[in-house]
């Protein structure tokens, strides 16, 4: 079985998994261009829209956090194959689904169709709070009547909706996407996810979930698929996890636990990953020796894993990232990429 493999692009990872400074938009660009020369399938950015708290604890300056649509804009530009997509884009953020679904239209076209759209709930509720401080919703739900807003838009020559959160009247919007079927994938490891994405996703991007589970997942995912007539095989299993790779299984493991990767996976023990709780991040994630990497991800491949969906790499600098991206690309993709 051939999986994909893809790296992730640090559109507002600055402060959260990479260091202060970081993420300038130079940096970005030559970060997508090095996937491309390296054959990567794709580079994918995640959505945030204000600082985290622990983030401002620590750093006495704030982050830049770039919106992954207008970067991708650029990054078009700046490539010719390369494919991009959002780890996630957080629709709850984004009450404007008309707008939302233009602009994703709008960049489909203008890269020559190269963009694919996961979305979710984001990490984080104190972000989604600071925006919509008297919002009383459920972020689930509403990203689940997002993604079916966007398919109406994206299939209708006229387009009406009038959903809990979401409702817009006679819309047409045009064009379509340039792809006859733009992917859409739910990120999050919820158990609801698996029902929206076998009624009607392209895809799943779980976070950082061990083989054992993710095959008994995977297994629930397909049942559903074909309980409403769907094939399974067609439907993506995307999962994201960290990597860094060391000459030893020790050295990779104590360089990635000195990773603002590893203090922002800490963080996520509250919310994205609470079940992870008492497991060993480095045990989880495809962190070590590139023979236990391998290992590791032949070990997810059989669990289900279609596409290794933005690999990020550990790094406390832009150099070091290259590296990562460069010695992956090169020392294990070959082996589990077939």
């Amino acid at each position: 079985m051939s999986v994909i493999v893809s790296a992730g692009l640090p559109t507002g990872m600055e402060g959260l998994t990479y260091p202060i400074p970081f993420s300038d938009p130079e940096s970005v660009i030559r970060i997508a261009q090095h996937a491309e020369r390296l054959g990567y399938h794709s580079v994918w950015g995640n959505d945030h829209m204000t600082t985290q708290h622990y983030v401002r604890a620590e750093f006495p300056v704030p982050p830049r956090f770039w919106e992954p649509l207008v970067t991708y804009a650029f990054i078009a530009a700046n490539t010719t194959k390369l494919r991009f997509g959002t780890g996630i884009l957080v629709l709850p953020m984004r009450r404007d689904i008309v707008v939302t679904a233009k602009q994703i239209a709008t960049l489909d076209h203008f890269s020559g169709g190269r963009l694919e759209i996961g979305v979710g709930v984001g990490a984080y509720r104190e972000e989604f709070e600071a925006l919509w401080p008297d919002a009383d919703v459920h972020r689930g739900d509403m990203v689940e009547e997002g993604v079916k807003a966007l398919q109406l838009l994206f299939s209708e020559r006229v387009a009406s909706f009038d959903g809990k959160y979401y409702r817009f009247r006679d819309v047409e919007l045009y064009p379509k996407p340039r792809q006859q079927r733009l992917p859409i994938y739910f990120g999050g490891n919820s158990a609801n996810h698996l029902r929206r994405v076998a009624e009607s996703a392209d895809g799943w991007i779980p976070a950082g979930m061990e083989a054992d589970r993710l095959r008994r997942h995977v297994a629930e995912l397909r049942q559903m698929a074909a309980n409403v007539g769907r094939d399974p095989r067609r439907i993506a299993v995307a999962p994201q996890y960290v990597a860094h790779l060391g000459r030893t299984q020790e050295a990779a493991v104590a360089r990635f636990k000195q990773s603002q990767m590893y203090k922002h996976l800490m963080s996520l023990r509250k919310s994205t990953l609470k079940e992870q709780a008492g497991r060993p991040m480095e045990d989880i994630n495809l962190v070590g020796s590139v023979d236990a990497v391998v290992a590791k991800a032949e070990a997810l491949k059989e669990a289900g894993v279609t596409h290794f969906l933005g690999l990020y790499f550990a790094a406390n600098s832009v150099q070091e990232l290259l590296d990562q991206m460069q010695l992956f690309a090169e020392e294990v993709t070959p082996k589990i990429a077939g």
